[in-house]
């Protein structure tokens, strides 16, 4: 009878403030022990509970576990207490599905200002929290893996590398040729590997490690408050062990290896310093990583100082690369191209150069892959291209006929959607005859067989010769020369080098090739009598080398050629 009088109450004071409340409100009323006294139609309507399952029942027939036991105490000491709570609740129906309420806890207070009755006013808010855990997992997580991205990483290292225990350990993951993946099965299954490589690396972490995908076939982890050697080649050599499991991938077997970069450092200093440190790790983990695959891959390697030495200077001159076309630190030397037979010059190899006013002369094994990296290697090709059509022109008026300027040409440039567009337009604007040009294409280039064929018949039209470099480094193969427009192989000059009895059937069968498809063949690389004299004694063509010429500026050729050659 107490109970029912009390409920009269409530269900008063509800009236009271129902003008409060609109018509989507869930509303329940509860004894001071969580008790269901009341709970209206939208209760039932959204916890697909009826009201006779629910009055009487505890409030927790709905508590779906998602929230901890923390959670609750805070909010019974807060309306036990005698205040209001407000909060976002996650909570279970009845056939299992969950949803989101945003709720009022208000208390009703006895004479001895205790409460005896609780008044729980809910509005669902599911389709909001969905919505924003759908733009979280956009922002914050690889939709392929499902693993935390890089904008999560930088969150985590803001909000919790100042828990790492004054120590962290840095590994960066790069999955070996896994390019081939991809061409020789297809991005489907690329893509499941990578699926599956997530997984597996979970696997090998505890849960106060960390793991990001980076992009493409790229992980990083952080340990968190590992730092002995030992223990970090136990987690090393696991990752590599799942790693390299065969892949069940749709009826077909997938081997794949990892090279792994590990730095490491004792943190110190404030969180702004621990969290610049942690992204100098996480640079000098990568430049690891590509130190283990510069040693074949499916290994790995801890940074050193003298990759340090060299990370410090890849990043000066990634910033310094930047400017080097607008503030004309680029510029181009000719190398002679020599006919063996009458040791004339008949043409010239245009050879890009950059001087950092920084760090000075920079090789081109350096910048070349920067610029490529860096997405420069077309305009700076573009570039080089109109400079040497501008140079040939000169020489011309100066009276300096050669048969053909090479010019090298990138992969990238080479594949590019504008390449033919490029030149076209160079060879209006600069007027040159395109015979006079050479493009030299590395045999990697050619690997699309049906792609390069297009390209080259095209050059072929416009009457621009095609050498390929460094012949016999590479991929090709007969068949591919006998499909492609090709003029010119040049030996590469690691075969000419202190010729030996090995190298000499590579040249031999080289030269030996070329004669047979009737393509010219020069040699890389000359520097002595010996090398000029075996090679004349296989009939190659010509070659380039120290021997006549290292390369020199523009006008240095035009005073070889004036000399003879």
């Amino acid at each position: 009878m107490k109970m029912e009088v009390e409920l009269d109450k409530a269900q008063k004071r509800l009236r009271d403030i129902e003008l409060a409340l609109n018509e989507s409100s869930i509303v329940a009323i509860t004894d001071n022990k969580g008790m269901i006294q009341f709970a209206n139609d939208k209760f039932c309507e959204i916890s697909k509970y009826s009201k006779e399952e629910l009055v009487g029942s505890n409030q927790n027939i709905v508590n779906s576990g998602y929230h901890s036991r923390k959670f609750f105490q805070d909010m019974w000491r807060t309306i036990g207490n005698g205040k209001v709570w407000k909060g976002e609740i996650r909570n279970r129906a009845k056939d299992g599905t969950y949803y989101w309420v945003d709720t009022t806890i208000v208390p009703f207070l006895n004479e001895n200002r205790k409460p005896y009755q609780y008044i729980a006013i809910r509005h669902d808010i599911t389709k909001r929290i969905e919505y924003e855990e759908k733009i979280k997992l956009m922002a914050y997580y690889d939709s392929l893996t499902l693993l935390p991205n890089r904008n999560l990483l930088q969150k985590w290292i803001t909000e919790h590398v100042i828990q790492c225990h004054n120590q962290l350990t840095v590994l960066f993951l790069d999955i070996d040729n896994f390019k081939s993946i991809n061409d020789n099965f297809g991005h489907q299954i690329g893509d499941l590997v990578l699926k599956e490589t997530a997984r597996r690396l979970k696997l090998c972490l505890r849960r106060s490690d960390f793991i990001s995908r980076q992009g493409g076939d790229e992980f990083i982890i952080i340990l968190n408050g590992l730092y002995d050697k030992e223990d970090i080649i136990k987690v090393v050599v696991k990752i590599q062990e799942q790693v390299s499991l065969p892949f069940y991938v749709n009826d077909k077997i997938i081997i794949t290896t990892t090279s792994i970069g590990i730095s490491k450092e004792r943190l110190k200093g404030t969180k702004d310093d621990i969290c610049h440190l942690l992204e100098t790790l996480i640079q000098q983990a990568d430049t690891a990583m590509y130190h283990a695959k510069k040693l074949g891959g499916n290994t790995y390697e801890f940074i050193t100082p003298n990759q340090n030495t060299q990370m410090k200077r890849y990043y000066l001159l990634e910033e310094e690369i930047k400017h080097g076309l607008t503030e004309n630190q680029f510029y181009i030397l000719y190398q002679p191209l020599i006919d063996l037979r009458s040791h004339r010059m008949v043409g010239a190899e245009a050879l890009l150069r950059w001087n950092n006013p920084q760090v000075g002369p920079v090789s081109p094994s350096e910048f070349i892959p920067l610029l490529e990296e860096k997405g420069l290697i077309i305009p700076i090709g573009n570039w080089v291209l109109k400079t040497v059509c501008k140079q040939l022109k000169r020489w011309q008026e100066n009276g300096v006929y050669l048969q053909r300027v090479s010019v090298n040409v990138s992969p990238i440039q080479f594949t590019a959607d504008d390449f033919l567009n490029d030149i076209k337009q160079i060879l209006n604007e600069t007027q040159i005859e395109p015979q006079l040009l050479e493009f030299e294409i590395t045999e990697g280039t050619l690997l699309n067989v049906e792609v390069s064929s297009k390209i080259l018949t095209e050059l072929k039209r416009l009457g621009i010769k095609v050498a390929i470099d460094d012949f016999g480094t590479g991929y090709s193969s007969l068949n591919y020369l006998k499909r492609l427009s090709i003029d010119t192989l040049k030996i590469d000059k690691s075969f000419i080098d202190d010729i030996d009895i090995d190298d000499e059937i590579i040249v031999n069968t080289i030269i030996s090739m070329g004669k047979h498809l009737k393509l010219n063949v020069l040699a890389e690389g000359i520097e002595n009598e010996k090398q000029l004299n075996y090679l004349l004694q296989q009939y190659c063509d010509e070659g380039q080398g120290y021997y006549w010429s290292m390369p020199v500026t523009a006008d240095a050729i035009q005073r070889l050629y004036e000399l003879g050659g």
